[in-house]
């Protein structure tokens, strides 16, 4: 072999292996790149994980997310977001509100007492009934029967008033009201059990559907969002235009619970009487009602 051919074989050997130097080396630096690109991928997804994560454990639940939800009223409703309760004879001159909180035990104690005299002035068109039903109960004491108790109120408010409020009568009931320091009506199954003893709600499909779906939730926190209305904190409140009504207090004593009843319905008629004037049937037929108290537009409508 002569010394041109030696120095060319030996050349080309030296370029073959620059060659696979320079490919091992382009495909070292492929791999890293590919690797480097896998964790930033890595890095992003477990990034964007968290993100999500976070996203959703910072959104609101129960039933701070019913607020979002789309708004459904129920029939017989009024005013800024259909929070107007209003029952009785659109003719009356006269509107009586109530403030409630269905887990309330002095509202239950009202109810069972004086309920009967409210229903009667109704169905007279003595007044109408503004209720404005709180819920702060469920802050204060802990739980959510108080809105779902309203919710459900909401679904038999679409049946009919008087759904409304024999409704609500059966949930303030001794047979039914708990007590307030135990939640028993954020059970949908003991709400709905309350409602067979109303005949407008036994085996309502519709009324059950509502119960069970939250139907009314939305609604139900749009009522929540009117405490301290008035300047009202407290239930059961009794309030005449911008007039807030007092009952006589029930003597400290020893006496049954139909005496109770008894004392505690004859302090509330005197309180509408001396507001609003005799009733129907105990002046002389000429009834009673002073009309919407002066300087007020609509006592009904008033926020």
């Amino acid at each position: 072999m002569s010394n041109r051919n030696s120095q060319a074989n030996k050349q080309a050997a030296r370029e073959r292996i620059r060659a696979e130097r320079e490919r091992q080396k382009k495909q070292e630096r492929l791999r890293r790149q590919l690797v480097v690109a896998g964790a930033v991928v890595g890095i992003l997804a477990v990034a964007g994980g968290i993100g999500f994560a976070v996203m959703k454990a910072n959104e609101p639940t129960g039933w701070e997310a019913a607020k979002e939800n789309k708004p459904v009223a129920p029939k017989y409703t009024e005013g800024k977001n259909h929070t107007e309760i209003l029952i009785g004879d659109p003719k009356a001159k006269e509107t009586l509100e109530v403030f409630e909180d269905v887990r309330c035990p002095a509202c239950a104690s009202f109810e069972q007492s004086s309920g009967p005299a409210l229903l009667k002035d109704i169905e007279d068109g003595r007044y109408r009934v503004r209720f404005t039903m709180y819920t702060f109960i469920d802050d204060n004491a802990g739980g959510e029967g108080s809105k779902n108790a309203l919710s459900a109120l909401g679904a038999a408010l679409e049946v009919s008033p008087e759904a409304f409020l024999k409704y609500k009568t059966a949930l303030y009931s001794t047979k039914y009201h708990p007590d307030e320091r135990e939640d028993l009506y954020a059970k949908d199954s003991e709400l709905l059990k309350v409602a067979g003893e109303v005949p407008e709600l036994k085996n309502n499909k519709a009324f059950e559907a509502a119960v069970e779906k939250g139907t009314y939730d939305r609604w139900a926190m749009d009522m929540t969002a009117l405490f301290g209305r008035k300047g009202v904190r407290g239930t059961p409140t009794f309030m005449h235009g911008d007039k807030k009504l007092v009952m006589d207090q029930i003597p400290q004593r020893q006496m049954t619970q139909a005496q109770y009843n008894q004392l505690a319905q004859a302090n509330f008629r005197k309180m509408i009487d001396k507001e609003f004037g005799p009733a129907k049937g105990t002046d002389g037929g000429k009834g009673g009602g002073k009309g919407i108290r002066e300087g007020e537009k609509d006592p009904s409508g008033a926020r």
